[in-house]
């Protein structure tokens, strides 16, 4: 099963739309977020020459975009460890 870590901050409404579908499915996941944690910000414009979130890192391969990433979740989520 694929390592999910979700890069985001808690004021960020696509990062929200993320957030519910993870809730929704119940994945387990590592939060990272980008406004407690600076190493997490840190990592996030090392690896992908960007500050934005959401970012959903799957095996440490970075995606953006909410939409790509929900739809990523929605498609993936029967192969994904649950909470």
């Amino acid at each position: 099963m694929p390592k999910l870590e979700f890069f985001y901050f808690d004021s960020c409404p696509y990062c929200q739309l993320v957030l519910r579908t993870l809730e929704k499915h119940k994945l387990k996941f590592d939060f990272c977020n980008i406004h407690e944690n600076s190493s997490h910000l840190e990592r996030l414009t090392k690896d992908t020459g960007r500050r934005t979130v959401p970012c959903l890192y799957v095996d440490n391969k970075p995606m953006h975009e909410s939409a790509d990433i929900v739809a990523w979740l929605e498609q993936n989520q029967s192969l994904l460890e649950k909470k």
